[in-house]
C-alpha cells in the first residue's frame, strides 16, 4: 500500500518535515517515491508547502494519507477541493467556494488569535499581581526582622545600664561602709593614749616603712604597665564587605522589563539574566524564543 506520509530532517531539537510519497513497508527514513511537500513547525513562520496537483494525483490512484498529513491536507482546503471535483464541479464553483471557506477560515483564525492574546495579557497581568504579592511579602519580612532586631538591641542596652547602675550602687555602699569604719578607727585611736618612743627608735622605723611602701608601688605599677602594653597589642579584626552580585536578573524585574530586556539584548548579555527559579511562563517564553532565533 502506497501512504502519504512525515519524513523527519533537520537536526536534533530543530526537525523539520518533508511530505513524501512511499511504500507502507519502508522505514521512515528509507526509500521514497516522490517528495510532495514540507512542513516546519518549529519555526515561528510555520511553514507548509504543498504540491496539490501530485497529492490530488496520488489520493485519486488509492495513496492513504496518514493521520498528521490528513489533518495538513485538511487543514488547508485541499481534502475540500478533492470532494468539489468529485462532485463534478466547475473550476470557477471550486475557485468560488475555495475563497469563501479560507475567509470562514481566517475569521475563525482571528477570533481565535484575539482569544489568545487575551489569555496572554491575563496570563501575564496574573504574573505581574504574583510578582509585586512577593516584593511586598519579602519588604514585610524584611521590616519584621529589622524590628525584631532593634526590639533585641534595645533589650541588651536596657540590661546593660541596669548592671551598670547596680555596679555603681554597689560601690557607693562599700564606699559608706569604708567611711563608717575609717571614721571608728580614728575614734579609737583618737581614745587610745598613744606611748612615747624615743625620738632615736622611731627615724629608722619611719625609713623602713618608706621604703616598704616604695617597694610596693613598683611592685603594683609594673603589672599595670605590662596590662597596657598587651591590650595597645591586641588587633581587632576586620570585617569583610559581603560581596556584591554581578548583573542583574530576570527575577529582579516584572515580566514587562524582563522580556524587553530579553528582545533588546544579545545572547552574550543574556547570559546568567534568566535564573533557575524563574517561573514566569511569560518570561520563559520570550527566552526560549530568543534562543530559538539565535541557532
Amino acid at each position: 500500500m502506497i501512504r502519504l506520509r512525515l519524513q523527519r530532517k533537520g537536526r536534533k531539537k530543530r526537525p523539520y518535515y518533508h511530505i513524501v510519497v512511499a511504500d507502507k513497508r519502508s522505514p521512515r527514513d528509507g526509500r521514497i517515491i516522490e517528495r510532495v511537500g514540507r512542513f516546519d513547525n518549529i519555526s515561528e513562520r510555520k511553514e507548509l508547502t504543498l504540491n496539490e496537483e501530485r497529492i490530488i494525483h496520488w489520493l485519486n490512484i488509492g495513496a492513504q494519507p496518514s493521520d498528521t498529513v490528513r489533518n495538513l491536507l485538511k487543514k488547508e482546503g485541499l481534502l475540500y477541493k478533492m470532494h468539489l471535483i468529485r462532485w463534478g464541479k466547475s473550476e470557477e464553483e471550486i475557485e468560488a467556494a475555495l475563497a469563501e471557506w479560507r475567509e470562514n477560515r481566517e475569521q475563525s483564525a482571528e477570533a481565535k488569535q484575539v482569544s489568545r492574546k487575551e489569555q496572554q495579557k491575563e496570563l501575564l497581568e496574573a504574573e505581574e499581581k504574583e510578582y509585586k504579592k512577593q516584593l511586598e511579602e519579602k519588604a514585610a519580612a524584611a521590616a519584621k526582622e529589622a524590628e525584631k532586631k532593634k526590639a533585641e538591641a534595645e533589650a541588651a542596652e536596657a540590661a546593660e545600664e541596669e548592671a551598670v547602675a547596680e555596679e555603681s550602687a554597689q560601690d557607693e555602699t562599700s564606699g559608706q561602709e569604708d567611711v563608717e569604719a575609717e571614721s571608728e578607727e580614728e575614734v579609737a585611736e583618737a581614745v587610745e593614749e598613744p606611748e612615747e618612743a624615743p625620738a632615736e627608735e622611731e627615724e629608722p622605723q619611719a625609713e623602713a616603712a618608706a621604703e616598704e611602701v616604695k617597694e610596693e608601688e613598683t611592685a603594683e605599677a609594673a603589672p599595670e604597665e605590662e596590662e597596657t602594653e598587651a591590650v595597645e597589642t591586641v588587633e581587632e579584626p576586620k570585617e569583610e564587605a559581603p560581596e556584591k552580585p554581578a548583573g542583574e536578573v530576570s527575577t529582579e524585574m516584572n515580566a514587562n522589563e524582563a522580556i524587553e530586556k530579553i528582545k533588546d539584548s544579545s545572547l552574550e548579555e543574556l547570559k546568567g539574566f534568566v535564573p533557575d527559579d524563574e517561573e514566569r511562563v511569560t518570561v520563559l517564553r520570550a527566552w526560549e524564543s530568543k534562543q530559538s532565533e539565535n541557532e
